[in-house]
């Protein structure tokens, strides 16, 4: 998958623009505050419909405008022309796919695959769990789409039982345990059978910029998998009464970077974990390449913040050889090092929300 055509209206201070990037790689320079990020903000929120840099859609639209709009047309794998379009204004959103509206933000999540490396990813190692069951859901979800409808029922019942648990009212907490048990174990086992394909790939990447032996990535199931789920539920009932909510299961699953047994983010330098956390995400790409010969897109942003001059070396090499789109930004192209090597690439110039290929 690649876009050939992006057109950007009203996202922060983008008024209008529309590049033609190049299929493989794209640097875009400008200084702070110039609206580089925001050229990667709009291909983000075209791929997941919400943007990576806050919360509510309404700050990321133009002050002077009352909605943002991001459309592109695509080259998908398979040789298809897709054009994919999203409106949002703060209350609504509207998506359209090839001039069809009323599409799901899952059909454009599969359209448009999106992995973004920024100035804060270590906290997918640094903190909470939630971070790393979104990372890892977006690698199932994109590896088998079985995965989604079957997420969607255990967070169906685990509403229901939430629910119950409130207000309790247990007649009925026997009917939607069983179906938790039953699609969270489903869940359990699609993130076990996924991350059982990831961690060879993971391995190999990260062997190209750190020399680590003894790397391990284990699933968190989000309960003591040593007893059957259906007993962990039973067990933790007057506790999940007195709280109400349901405290055991996939919806508190998380996974773990292990590096001679030990976690990654306890004893790595903050540049170790940087480069972990960046082939975590570049795996996740080429898995999905691999599997799904689909390939998706790349976005970095703050290149120089997030690497040495050696290690941004090795990143374009390997992105190079990739075979799939990116997006890079920093604010001098000395940022990007030597770009001999690179056979193709475009840059862009972003100055006050004009966007001008170099």
């Amino acid at each position: 998958m690649s876009l050939l055509k992006l057109d950007i209206y009203a996202v922060r201070n983008i008024q209008k623009e529309s590049i033609n990037p190049s299929p493989a790689i794209n640097f875009i320079v400008g200084e702070n505050a110039s609206g580089k990020s925001a050229l990667l903000e709009a291909i983000f929120i075209l791929g997941r419909a919400k943007s990576f840099r806050c919360s509510a859609i309404k700050s990321v639209i133009n002050f002077a405008k009352n909605q943002l709009v991001v459309s592109a047309q695509t080259l998908q794998t398979n040789g298809n022309h897709v054009q994919l379009g999203i409106q949002l204004d703060g209350k609504n959103i509207e998506i359209h796919i090839n001039q069809q509206a009323k599409q799901k933000r899952s059909d454009l999540a599969y359209a448009l695959p999106l992995q973004l490396i920024h100035p804060k990813s270590y906290e997918l190692l640094d903190a909470g769990s939630q971070i790393r069951r979104e990372f890892l859901d977006w690698g199932v979800f994109n590896n088998d789409q079985n995965f989604l409808p079957a997420w969607r029922r255990f967070k169906k019942a685990l509403s229901q039982r939430n629910a119950l648990l409130k207000t309790r009212r247990l007649e009925q907490i026997n009917v939607w345990d069983k179906e938790l048990v039953y699609y969270g174990t489903i869940v359990d086992s699609y993130r076990q059978q996924y991350l059982e394909k990831f961690q060879p790939v993971f391995i190999e990447i990260i062997g190209r910029f750190l020399t680590l032996d003894g790397i391990d990535l284990k699933l968190v199931s989000g309960w003591d998998t040593a007893k059957e789920f259906n007993r962990v539920l039973i067990e933790d009932l007057d506790k999940d009464l007195r709280y109400g909510f349901t405290h055991s299961g996939p919806h508190r699953g998380d996974f773990q970077l292990l590096v001679n047994n030990r976690l990654a983010k306890d004893f790595v330098s903050r540049g170790q974990l940087k480069l972990l956390v960046m082939s975590l995400k570049l795996a996740q790409v080429q898995l999905l390449a691999n599997e799904q010969s689909q390939t998706g897109c790349i976005l970095i942003d703050d290149f120089a913040a997030e690497l040495d001059v050696i290690n941004r070396a090795k990143l374009l090499r390997y992105l190079s050889e990739m075979a799939c789109q990116v997006f890079i930004t920093a604010t001098e192209a000395q940022d990007f090092g030597d770009l001999s090597q690179i056979e193709n690439y475009k840059m862009f110039h972003v100055e006050q929300g004009s966007i001008k290929p170099v």
